[in-house]
């Protein structure tokens, strides 16, 4: 690319020297080069293709709610967190009747249904030192009922002294009567 003073040279005209480094500032500010205008151009042009491409975009979202997918985004993340709460509560209440089973078994319990009945599982479950807390309810309930476990000594049973006593008045007679010995088994 030729240089405006080159051109102006070649057509005849003289830039004095003195004037020359003006007339340059002069041009810069006010003119551009070919380049420079093809450089702008294609620039405009991309921006265009990208405003246009935006526009589809946009265009597709013609007639859509904003206001209502908010919410509904907003309901969806709310019932999400709940679920997830639902989930981890879940874990924890499987997580806590684990371990109840596993401490009545490994105490010998007989039923765990109904020492589950006799313990106050909802304190148990909100206490910080679980584990703790199920082995001391299980032994107060043990020394309580220790019907509830099994032991190496038999626990005693009600209804009697477990001693035989022979039979008297009435009670006798219906039991000679029955074909039964005098001998009372209480």
């Amino acid at each position: 690319m030729k240089n405006i003073t080159e051109i102006l040279t070649a057509l005849g005209i003289q830039i004095p020297e003195d004037k020359k480094a003006d007339f340059d500032k002069e041009f810069a500010e006010n003119y551009k080069t070919v380049a420079d205008y093809n450089k702008q151009k294609l620039k405009l042009e991309q921006a265009q293709e990208s405003l246009q491409l935006a526009q589809e975009g946009l265009e597709k979202f013609d007639g859509v709610d904003v206001a209502a997918l908010q919410n509904q985004i907003t309901t969806l993340q709310n019932d999400m967190a709940a679920k997830e709460t639902a989930h981890a509560k879940e874990l924890a209440d499987r997580d806590f009747t684990a371990m109840l089973d596993a401490a009545i078994a490994g105490k010998h319990g007989r039923s765990v249904k109904a020492i589950k009945a006799m313990l106050d599982v909802d304190s148990l479950k909100a206490s910080k030192n679980q584990e703790q807390d199920i082995s001391a309810a299980l032994d107060q309930l043990a020394e309580e009922s220790g019907y509830l476990f099994d032991t190496e000594t038999p626990p005693p049973y009600a209804g009697g002294t477990g001693t035989k006593q022979p039979a008297a008045g009435q009670d006798a007679a219906l039991r000679a009567a029955f074909g039964l010995s005098a001998e009372n088994n209480k």
